[in-house]
């Protein structure tokens, strides 16, 4: 059994080291293929990989085409949009994400960003402090309940909303008030922390209207994906409202545009940080051969994101 672990931008050695110690006493083989520059080194490596773990890497139809001996592909995050589940499920190839692993890593920037807007980004002058400020969490998952406990702890009032959580009693035991619209929560959000993924529902659909709905001098943080977003809706928001912050991990196709036009009211991460801590990386590697390995032994598919 050999599970290749492929990585344009490489696990740390602590991570690479660990995930071959669990092959090992598995009994599996594994190789790594690291800073690889082209698919078709992908490709030669992949052709004869029982499993195989990657981190933002693009497992598309046609590695998975190359990928004759494939059985399980596992993504070292919680997002897994690189993957083509329709592929892997016509292959009969199990994809699954390992959900958790990177969360406290994602809330702990998303709260630093709220921070940062909120302190001018950091250069001269007046700004505000979030303490006392109302903070809503869009999709309440691993991140979300990160977030909002961070975000009590600094003395703010935390709302969610997602459509998946429909207990009060979840958001009650975390001392979140729960709302049931879209609309309700950006409504009455200082900070809004997006946690959603992208989805054919979700894409675009945080634009003008919601962002214009926001208090004045709200701040909307995208710890999420940058295809949530409606650009030019949000560049038309922005241009309107004077007060309106917008700070994201995931830059814009047009950050450039609204850097020039915006100054200290938007702000883009050089490169996508938000799993970018030691912790992260090694948990996300570990637990992605972890789940390989109980696959091939026990059958398990907890994870699975296809069907």
């Amino acid at each position: 059994m050999k599970i290749l672990v492929a990585t344009e931008k490489p696990f740390s050695r602590e991570a690479t080291e660990g995930i071959e110690a669990i092959a090992r006493e598995a009994g599996f083989a594994c190789e790594l293929l690291e800073k690889y520059t082209s698919v078709d080194e992908l490709k030669r490596a992949v052709a004869d990989a029982d499993a195989l773990i990657v981190r933002s890497d693009k497992v598309t139809a046609e590695v998975i085409e190359a990928a004759r001996a494939l059985k399980i592909v596992v993504r070292a995050g919680a997002g897994y949009d690189n993957l083509d589940l329709g592929a892997c499920t016509a292959r009969g190839i199990v994809a699954m994400n390992t959900p958790g692993q990177n969360s406290n890593a994602v809330a702990e920037l998303a709260v630093s960003m709220m921070i940062f807007m909120a302190r001018n980004q950091f250069t001269p002058g007046t700004g505000h402090e979030i303490s006392g400020k109302r903070l809503g969490i869009h999709a309440y998952g691993n991140v979300g309940r990160i977030v909002a406990r961070y975000g009590r702890a600094l003395g703010m009032e935390v709302s969610a909303f997602d459509p998946f959580v429909t207990d009060p009693e979840v958001f009650a035991r975390d001392g979140v008030r729960m709302v049931t619209s879209v609309r309700e929560l950006y409504e009455n959000s200082d900070y809004l922390s997006l946690h959603i993924p992208a989805t054919a529902e979700t894409k675009g659909s945080i634009g003008y209207d919601l962002l214009m709905s926001m208090p004045e001098g709200a701040t909307l943080v995208n710890t999420a994906r940058k295809e949530v977003i409606d650009e030019a809706g949000l560049a038309r928001a922005l241009a309107e409202r004077s007060g309106l912050k917008y700070v994201t991990d995931i830059a814009p196709d047009s950050a450039a545009e609204l850097a020039e036009k915006f100054g200290k009211r938007f702000f883009a991460t050089p490169k996508k940080m938000g799993a970018e801590t030691a912790e992260a990386n090694v948990n996300a590697g570990l637990a992605a051969a972890r789940q390989i390995v109980a696959f091939f032994k026990e059958g398990v598919t907890r994870f699975q994101v296809n069907r």
